[in-house]
């Protein structure tokens, strides 16, 4: 015969249950803001990097060439001869130029306003110009 002092319950209390949804709630609203601060970072950091490496491949091109592309010519002018040009030694750039890390494309003026040679910025998050969040190949004085 069993005693009931003896015998042995298998599973979880609901007070215990309730105890790990709490400490799993907690940490969640701990952990999960930093996280998403990180992600935005992370975007600016790949769009500022985007934008060096078409810097590089632009100054390979003025350096063959003699000029930058024109706003006309864009940024094709690093995968595939332009009109005009005879000492293109291109591509400059292993692949073609994607979008921005939130899918907005760059913006490339030739000659420049806030550069002599050239312009090149994304619009950043809010995929609107200006709006303090744009990121460009310049350092903004407002």
């Amino acid at each position: 015969m069993e005693n009931k002092s003896e015998k042995k319950e298998n599973g979880f209390t609901l007070i215990e249950i309730l105890l790990v949804v709490a400490i799993i709630g907690i940490l969640v609203s701990v952990v999960l803001p930093r996280l998403i601060g990180r992600t935005e970072e992370a975007r600016i950091s790949s769009t500022r990097l985007q934008i060096e490496n078409i810097g590089t491949a632009l100054d390979a091109f003025e350096l063959d060439n003699g000029r930058f592309p024109t706003t006309q010519e864009g940024m094709e002018a690093l995968m595939s001869r332009p009109s005009g040009v005879s000492n293109w030694k291109g591509p400059y750039l292993k692949k073609r130029i994607g979008k921005d890390a939130w899918g907005g494309q760059f913006v490339y003026i030739s000659p420049g306003s806030n550069n002599t040679d050239y312009d090149l910025k994304s619009f950043g998050p809010n995929k609107v110009d200006g709006g303090g969040d744009d990121i460009a190949n310049w350092e903004d004085k407002r």
